[in-house]
């Protein structure tokens, strides 16, 4: 078991164990795993990295986006607070020399300050506790001038009043199935994606087809995808009890606040993405520097 601080909530952690055990992303096409891939990391600046550079993944998951990651950079540490997840994740890492992968919580990462080239964290800052201290934390570890990749849940800014009408219904029905047991959650989850994402996804792509703009449907996002990522996204979205959704002013102030500069946000879906890199303050001392803790466990 990994040790615990207060900024992680172990259902959470083990909810994700489970997801990730059942969704190990075996079944997803390649082609379609790198469509994702450049979708989320399109902004991120690939030619400032020297090629032996050493960056993170904070809260790896799977592994599906380490393993794209890995073949770019010198060497990759891949961190999650879930056993299960890192248990998931070596299958697609065994043949990436250059991956290591630690058990621990963001705040715990075994790797010291300012020794980072590159971070990044997808999906995962949204379900923490504290996300203010978690991308601290996790800039901490950074280099300065070292480029950050997050990717937090959208507020729905951007979509109008009853698109978000339509979320607080969904919202009020995930409080409902994340507290049930994990084989009543997936039932749920793939009883959703039947009848709610695959409808939905297809009416969005009949109607691109004859003209009609869809970036106002529902789900349209998902009319280019696989089943099985519809299958992984409902239990993703309704299996956790601890979800939090950020407007793109405040991603910007909460990465300004953790000592990223010079944030640039991805225009498109999935919203939102941005990226910034590690600032000095005027006395030339790394931003956000506050005493990390450095209490985990390495696998």
């Amino acid at each position: 078991m990994v040790n615990q601080s207060a900024n992680v909530d172990p259902r959470v952690v083990e909810a994700f164990g489970n997801e990730w055990h059942r969704f190990d992303q075996r079944a997803m096409s390649d082609a379609e795993a790198r469509d994702l891939f450049g979708r989320y990391f399109e902004i991120f600046p690939w030619d400032t990295l020297r090629a032996d550079a050493e960056g993170f993944d904070a809260g790896c998951g799977s592994g599906r986006w380490a393993r794209f990651v890995a073949t770019r950079v010198g060497s990759l540490h891949c961190v999650d607070a879930s056993e299960l997840a890192l248990r998931t994740a070596e299958r697609p890492l065994a043949h990436q020399r250059n991956c290591s992968l630690h058990l621990a919580t963001l705040e715990s990462m075994p790797f010291a300050d300012h020794s980072m080239d590159f971070g990044y964290s997808l999906g995962v800052l949204h379900h923490i506790p504290d996300t203010s201290s978690a991308l601290s934390a996790c800039v901490r570890k950074l280099k300065p001038g070292a480029p950050f990749l997050l990717y937090l849940y959208y507020r729905f800014d951007n979509r109008p009043l009853w698109f978000r009408a339509i979320w607080r219904v969904s919202d009020a029905l995930r409080q409902l199935v994340s507290r049930t047991p994990f084989r009543i959650r997936s039932l749920a989850s793939d009883f959703l994606a039947v009848t709610v994402y695959w409808p939905l996804a297809g009416i969005a792509r009949m109607a691109e087809r004859v003209g009609l703009r869809v970036d106002n449907f529902p789900l349209s996002a998902y009319r280019t995808h696989s089943f099985y990522v519809m299958r992984t996204d409902a239990l993703d979205r309704f299996g956790t009890r601890l979800e939090k959704r950020f407007t793109r002013g405040e991603i910007l102030e909460l990465m300004e606040d953790a000592g990223l500069r010079d944030v640039k946000f991805h225009e498109g879906w999935p919203y939102w993405v941005a990226v910034g890199t590690r600032a000095l303050t005027r006395s030339g001392a790394a931003a956000s520097d506050t005493p990390a803790v450095h209490d985990d466990t390495n696998r």
